[in-house]
């Protein structure tokens, strides 16, 4: 993974290069950013440029034949994230940082037993995770753990999997000078993290640990004070655009819609055009007649058949239905001076007539609750039940009928 894989987060890009440069680097970093904004990645990258330095900022050359004071040669630092990609394809180390395999480079990530009564380390699952973040940089630990077919199960980083970590960080070093640890979603780390805490606190020399999370409140306390924080912003919707036009090949207007409404997030992108084909603005259409004119059968049909679409599908029709709001709400206030599909457009202008600001923003709210809940397993039939009788609530008093 190299830094031009990772789409945006120039300043972030630009800071770490200067932790290096000023050797204000700590022991322990925590790359904190949401789902999309390409935590993982930027770990990834730096993991393996920290992989490829020169062995010691400073070298010795050894006294001259006619007795000069040794002379001291300090190595020259990339000052760029392309001049820092430049470098790294240099060293002879490149190939095996860059394909994952890099014997001082260690990776540790939530996993599930493969029969009952293992106890899983992550090493059990090394060759499917190096496939996975070749294929799915941008994927969540959703996706991960669909990938090794966990179905329902839940994954976790185990203290067998902290006993391996103290193991194999306690060897030295075999190319790099430095030993690396890459951990994803410490959220997922128990009680059983506070194995690591000495180590963390007081590892071996030029040990660094790289902690990659979503969601800093799930993070043992006791681990979090001992990072140093690394925060990623949301990428913009420009950036997400361009990467979906450069990566994906897709039109510039596609492109711009799609990444309106992943809002930043890249894997959302993706999970987008993945669907692109499923027709959300009928479902909607249903769901909204159903609460308004149609009545109780017709909501629990609508139920039943949304709950059978899948915890990613139901995802992406709510982000779709909260885009459409968003874009209504934009319609009220700039007009027709705004660029969106016309079939939006008209669909938006209709939200516009069924709920005020206030309730359109109060829908909003519900909705980003329920894609929180969906994330973590809650009932579909249960939640989209409760959706819907607050949706109803919300919107009964301004009622229009959405028809094609």
């Amino acid at each position: 993974m190299r830094f031009a894989d990772v789409i945006g987060q120039q300043n972030t890009k630009q800071h770490l290069l200067e932790m290096v440069e000023q050797n204000r680097l700590s022991h322990a970093l925590l790359f904190l950013g949401n789902e999309g904004s390409g935590a993982l990645s930027l770990a990834l990258a730096f993991a393996e440029y920290i992989s490829l330095l020169p062995s010691s900022a400073k070298q010795d050359a050894g006294p001259s034949l006619f007795g000069e004071p040794a002379e001291e040669i300090k190595p020259v630092f990339p000052k760029t994230a392309d001049e820092a990609d430049a470098f790294m394809q240099k060293q002879p180390g490149f190939s095996k940082a860059d394909n994952y395999v890099h014997p001082d480079i260690h990776f540790s990530y939530p996993v599930i037993p493969k029969k009952p009564g293992d106890k899983p380390t992550s090493t059990d699952y090394i060759h499917e995770w190096r496939e996975f973040i070749q294929q799915f940089t941008y994927g969540n630990v959703y996706d991960w753990l669909q990938f090794i077919g966990a179905e329902n199960k839940q994954g976790n980083i185990t203290a067998e999997e902290c006993n391996d970590i103290i193991r194999k960080l306690s060897l030295k070093s075999f190319e790099s000078p430095y030993k690396i640890l890459v951990m994803w979603m410490p959220e997922y780390l128990g009680k059983e993290g506070n194995k690591l805490l000495k180590l963390i606190e007081e590892p071996p020399p030029d040990t660094l640990f790289i902690l990659v999370a979503e969601n800093e409140d799930l993070i043992l306390p006791t681990i979090l004070s001992r990072c140093q924080l690394v925060r990623l912003h949301p990428l913009e919707t420009n950036e997400v655009t361009d990467a979906l036009i450069k990566r994906g090949n897709l039109e510039k207007n596609a492109a711009q819609q799609t990444a309106a409404i992943a809002q930043g997030n890249y894997r959302e992108a993706l999970q987008l055009l993945q669907n692109a084909s499923e027709d959300w603005q009928s479902l909607l259409r249903e769901w909204l007649n159903s609460i308004l004119k149609n009545g109780a059968a017709a909501q629990v049909k609508w139920i039943e058949e949304i709950s059978k679409l899948g915890r990613e599908k139901q995802k992406q029709f709510l982000l779709y239905f909260m885009h459409l709001l968003q874009q209504s709400i934009r319609i009220r206030f700039a007009g027709d001076n705004i660029s969106i599909a016309d079939s939006e457009k008209d669909f938006a202008g209709r939200l516009n007539k069924i709920a005020s600001v206030n309730h359109q923003q109060a829908i909003i709210e519900e909705l980003n609750k329920a894609v929180y809940y969906i994330e973590r397993n809650a009932n579909a039939k249960m939640l989209f039940h409760t959706l819907t009788i607050k949706l109803y609530h919300l919107i009964k008093n301004n009622a229009l009928i959405l028809t094609d």
